[in-house]
């Protein structure tokens, strides 16, 4: 499933895409609201991990406003924020749509949940 876990660690690797090729956006999207059970705690030691411009662009593409433009220091987070920032990245799911690059333009199709990050053979570095 692609949540945005997932996405915010996903860059388009077509031979000789190396500018604004994270992160991908989404178009044609259809979302999917999954609850999860939280783990507060995982998500603090994730946090580091996370590109936090893209998570929050991302989210707010999707229409989900609830983060804040810059990242809280991570002694600082309140439960509520980080249940928050759990929604955002456990729990909405992209099920159909594409992911494209705006460095080169490839469209990754999304199908029942899974993204198709296969290259053709023309398109894969070597």
């Amino acid at each position: 499933m692609v949540r945005l876990i997932t996405h915010n660690m996903l860059a388009c690797h077509v031979k000789n895409c190396t500018k604004d090729n994270f992160p991908l956006s989404f178009s044609e999207v259809e979302l999917v609201i999954r609850p999860t059970e939280e783990n507060l705690d995982f998500l603090k030691r994730f946090l580091p991990k996370l590109d936090w411009s893209a998570l929050v662009h991302t989210a707010r593409s999707l229409g989900d406003e609830s983060l804040p433009e810059e990242m809280p220091e991570i002694s600082s987070w309140t439960e509520e924020q980080l249940k928050a920032l759990h929604h955002v990245l456990m729990e909405i799911h992209v099920e159909e749509g594409n992911m494209i690059c705006k460095g080169c333009g490839h469209v990754y199709p999304i199908s029942n949940g899974i993204p198709n990050m296969l290259l053709a053979e023309h398109e894969v570095g070597r």
